[in-house]
C-alpha cells in the first residue's frame, strides 16, 4: 500500500519529487510546494502550508496584499525561521463577550491558516476545551500564528472573565502589543479596564477595535469617548493616548478604518450583493504599528520564559513560551531555572520544537528570539521558569500575578453515599491533581500542611473554582467542598486594622429593576460610583467587599428576571466594611437515611422548597430543601412511607403532585451555602449537605462558631 500525504487539503495517492526534494501534485492543476525544510511531510500528517502556496479550496474570504504576491516566489515555510523584523507578537484582550475568540477566528480562515482543516467550517475554534465550548466562554489562552504580507504574526486569545485574569496577567510578557477590542453597543465593561491596566503598565500600545458596529444599538463615537476617558484616567502617556482605532464586525468578516466605510460594508450585508470587506486593514495595522520583538539572535545565550505548558501523550510535558534571546536546535543542551532564585531544577535537550500555526502544530528544526514556539525535553519544568542554555545562570524575571481573593477546602468524601460513581476518592488522589493543576495555572495557590486529608485552594472567583472542580469530577473524583471564604489580610501599618477585597461590579439592567439591584447591593456593603443611562438600560458601577457578591448571582437572576447583566473584577484590598446581614433561610436537613419518597416529601414540601425528588437517595445530614422562613435548621424525614393496613379507607386517596427539582449547578451551589455545610461532588451527582453529619456533634459545634475574621483578630 503506498503512502498518503497531503499538501494544502489535497491528497496524494504518489508524490513526485524533483531535483530539489520539492513535492509536485500529479494533475494538470498542479501546485508546486516550497522546499520543505523543518516543516517534514510524513505519512498521513496534517497538511503543510506555505506563505506562498494559495490554498485549494475554501469558502472563507482571502486576504491578499502587494507584498504577499511579491514573497511567493520565494515563499518562507511555516517550519523556517523567519527574521526578528518579520515577526509580530500580539495579544488579544477585551471584556467577556466581546468579540475576541471570534475576530481571531476571523483572522485564521481569512489568512488560510485554517485551508484544508475540518475546523474552516467551525466556529470559535480556539475553544477547544469541552467546558469552554459547553459554557461559550475562553477559560485558557491559546497561542495560534499566521503568514501575512511575508510576516509571521503571533496571536495570543485571552480569557476574558475576571475570574481568569492571571491567564491575561501572564501573557503579556510574550507580546508586543495587544489589540483591546470593545463592544461598539456596550462600550467599556469591568474587565476592560482591568486588561487595559495590565497593558498599559507593560509599556504597550494598544489598537483599538471596536466590534458589533453593525448592530443598531452600537454607539461608536459615545464608546470613543468612554475609552479615552478610560486611557486617561489609567494614566496612559502621551503615545499610549494616541491609539489607533478601527471598526469592525468579527461575525461578518470586516474591518475599516472610517465609519463611511462601515456604512457601506452595513448596506451591502443587506443587498442582494454581499460583496463586502475583509480583516486585512487590521492585519495591516498590526504589520505597521507593532514593533518586531526586542532581543538579539546572533552571539547571544538562548533564553526562554515558560508562560504555559501543554500536554503531549507522546514527548510529555512540552513547555511554551516566547524566546527573549539567542537560537536554540533541536538535540541542543539545555537546563531549567527555578524562578527567582535561579538553581538549576533539570538538565537535559531538546526533543522537538513546535510552532502553532491555526489550529495545527509545526515541527521545527530551529528557532530564535521572538519566536513562541514549544519546547520538548524538560519534563521538570513549570510556569515562570527559565530555559535557557548551559551557560545561563540567571533567570528571567516573570510577572507576578495578582493575589487570590477567595479560597474552598477540598476534602475526601466522606458521606454514606461516597465511592458508588468515582474512581479518584483518596486524598492522595485529590492533592496529586491540585498540585499538577497548581503547576499550569498560576492564579491558583495550593495551601496544604500535609498532616490532614484537606488541602485550600485559593482563587479568582465562583467561577474559577466551580471550574476546577467541574473538570475533576468529569476525571472521576469524588470532593467534598467547602464554602467559598474571603481571604482577609492585615494592614502592614496597623497589625490591628483589617484589610478584605473589594471589587468593582458594573451592572445593566432595566431601570423598573433598578431600585431593588441597589437596595440589596447596599445592604451588602455596596457603594455606588455612578449612574447612567446606555441604550434602553441602567448602568449601575458599585465598590463592593467581594464578601457581598457571594451568593448574590442567583438573587440578581430573579430580582432582574433574567434581563440584567452583572460583570465585576478585583479592585483593591481596603479596609474591613463590617459585618454583612445573613440573606439565606434556613435549611431542612434529613435525619435518616434511605429512599426519598413523594409521600414524605408532600408532607415536607408546604415548610419550604425541596432540593430531593421522589427516588433520590438521602442519608443523615444531608440538606434536601430550604425553609420558607428564617430560623434554625429543621430536621425532617423525607424516607417515610405510607403504613398499608388491611382496612379501607372511606376516600380515595388524591394523587401526589410535587413541585419539580431544578438540579444544581456548580456555581449555584457554590454561591447558595451556609458557612456549616459542604458541596458532596461526584461524577453524576451534586448534594448539599452539613459539614458535621451528626446532629448532637452539629448543634454542639454550632454554639462555639466564630467568623473569619474574628479568627483573624485572635
Amino acid at each position: 500500500m503506498q503512502p498518503v500525504f497531503r499538501i494544502a487539503g489535497r491528497r496524494l495517492a504518489r508524490p513526485a519529487c524533483g531535483r530539489n526534494g520539492s513535492l509536485k501534485l500529479l494533475s494538470t492543476s498542479a501546485v508546486v510546494a516550497p522546499r520543505l525544510h523543518s516543516a517534514r511531510v510524513v505519512p498521513e500528517l496534517p497538511r503543510i502550508r506555505s506563505l506562498g502556496t494559495r490554498a485549494l479550496s475554501s469558502s472563507a474570504p482571502r486576504l491578499s496584499s502587494p507584498a504577499s504576491d511579491a514573497a511567493s516566489a520565494s515563499a518562507i515555510d511555516l517550519g523556517d525561521m523567519v527574521p526578528m523584523d518579520r515577526i509580530r507578537n500580539v495579544g488579544i484582550i477585551a471584556h467577556v463577550d466581546h468579540g475576541k475568540t471570534t475576530l481571531v477566528d476571523c483572522l485564521l480562515k481569512q489568512s488560510g491558516a485554517l485551508s484544508g482543516s475540518t475546523a474552516m467550517q467551525e466556529t470559535r475554534v480556539m475553544d477547544s476545551n469541552a467546558l469552554e465550548k459547553e459554557r461559550g466562554i475562553t477559560i485558557l489562552s491559546k497561542v495560534t500564528s499566521l503568514m501575512y504580507s511575508g510576516h509571521r504574526i503571533n496571536i495570543i486569545d485571552t480569557p476574558g472573565h475576571a475570574d481568569f485574569g492571571g491567564e491575561v496577567e501572564r501573557i503579556l510578557s510574550m507580546v508586543d502589543s495587544v489589540v483591546l477590542v470593545v463592544d461598539a453597543s456596550e462600550g467599556p465593561m469591568a474587565q476592560t479596564k482591568f486588561v487595559l491596566t495590565k497593558a498599559l503598565a507593560r509599556g504597550l500600545n494598544p489598537l483599538v477595535i471596536l466590534n458589533k458596529v453593525d448592530r443598531p444599538t452600537s454607539r461608536p463615537d459615545e464608546v470613543d469617548s468612554e475609552l479615552l476617558e478610560l486611557f486617561l484616567a489609567l494614566g496612559a502617556s502621551d503615545e499610549q493616548t494616541g491609539y489607533e482605532i478601527m471598526y469592525a464586525s468579527a461575525k461578518e468578516g470586516w474591518c475599516a478604518h472610517d465609519l463611511d466605510t462601515v456604512a457601506k460594508y452595513v448596506a451591502a450585508a443587506g443587498s442582494a450583493d454581499k460583496a463586502g470587506g475583509s480583516m486585512a486593514p487590521l492585519l495591516d495595522a498590526i504589520v505597521a504599528r507593532v514593533p518586531p520583538p526586542a532581543g538579539q539572535r546572533d552571539g547571544a545565550p538562548f533564553t526562554m520564559l515558560v508562560t504555559q505548558l501543554e500536554a503531549n501523550p507522546y514527548l510529555g510535558k512540552c513547555a511554551l513560551g516566547r524566546i527573549t534571546s539567542g537560537s536554540v536546535r533541536v538535540g541542543d543542551r539545555i537546563r531549567v531555572l527555578e524562578p527567582g532564585s535561579g538553581a538549576v531544577k533539570e538538565e537535559g535537550k531538546v526533543t522537538k520544537l513546535f510552532l502553532r500555526s491555526g489550529v495545527q502544530q509545526i515541527e521545527m528544526a530551529q528557532a530564535g528570539a521572538g519566536d513562541v514556539v514549544s519546547i520538548s525535553g524538560v519534563p521538570s519544568v513549570s510556569v515562570n521558569s527559565t530555559i535557557a542554555g548551559p551557560e545561563v545562570d540567571q533567570p528571567l524575571e516573570f510577572i507576578p500575578v495578582d493575589p487570590p481573593t477567595i479560597s474552598v477546602t477540598f476534602s475526601v468524601n466522606d458521606s454514606p453515599l461516597a465511592g458508588r460513581e468515582g474512581s479518584q476518592l483518596t486524598s492522595g488522589m485529590i492533592r496529586e491533581r491540585l498540585r499538577r493543576e497548581a503547576e499550569t495555572n498560576v492564579a491558583l495557590q495550593i495551601v496544604d500542611d500535609g498532616k490532614s486529608e484537606a488541602m485550600e485552594v485559593r482563587g479568582r472567583g465562583e467561577l474559577q473554582l466551580s471550574v476546577l472542580i467541574e473538570t475533576m469530577r468529569r476525571e472521576g473524583f469524588e470532593l467534598s467542598v467547602t464554602p467559598p471564604r474571603v481571604l482577609f489580610k492585615r494592614n502592614p501599618a496597623n497589625s490591628r486594622a483589617i484589610l478584605e477585597p473589594f471589587e468593582e461590579i458594573t451592572i445593566d439592567v432595566d431601570h423598573q429593576d433598578s431600585g431593588v439591584v441597589i437596595e440589596k447591593l447596599t445592604k451588602r456593603k455596596g457603594e455606588l460610583k455612578s449612574f447612567t443611562d446606555v441604550a434602553d438600560k441602567a448602568r449601575l458601577v458599585f465598590h463592593i467587599p467581594t464578601r457581598g457578591l457571594l451568593g448574590y448571582a442567583s438573587e440578581f437572576k430573579n430580582d432582574t428576571h433574567g434581563t440584567g447583566v452583572m460583570n465585576h473584577a478585583f479592585l483593591r484590598y481596603d479596609d474591613y466594611a463590617g459585618p454583612i446581614d445573613k440573606t439565606r433561610k434556613s435549611s431542612m436537613v434529613c435525619l435518616s437515611s434511605g429512599t426519598a419518597t413523594a409521600y414524605a416529601l408532600n408532607m415536607i414540601e408546604p415548610r419550604g422548597r425541596l432540593f430531593v425528588r421522589s427516588g433520590d437517595d438521602v442519608y443523615p445530614g444531608m440538606v434536601v430543601g430550604e425553609l420558607s422562613k428564617d430560623g434554625t435548621d429543621l430536621e425532617v424525614n423525607p424516607t417515610k412511607a405510607k403504613q398499608l393496613t388491611n382496612i379501607r379507607a372511606a376516600g380515595k386517596d388524591d394523587a401526589i403532585r410535587l413541585t419539580p427539582v431544578r438540579p444544581w449547578s456548580l456555581e449555584e451551589a457554590i454561591a447558595y451555602i451556609n458557612p456549616d455545610e459542604a458541596i458532596e461532588v461526584t461524577p453524576t451527582q451534586i448534594r448539599l449537605r452539613k459539614q458535621i453529619m451528626d446532629p448532637v456533634k452539629r448543634k454542639q459545634l454550632s454554639r462555639k462558631r466564630v467568623s473569619d475574621i474574628d479568627e483573624l483578630l485572635e
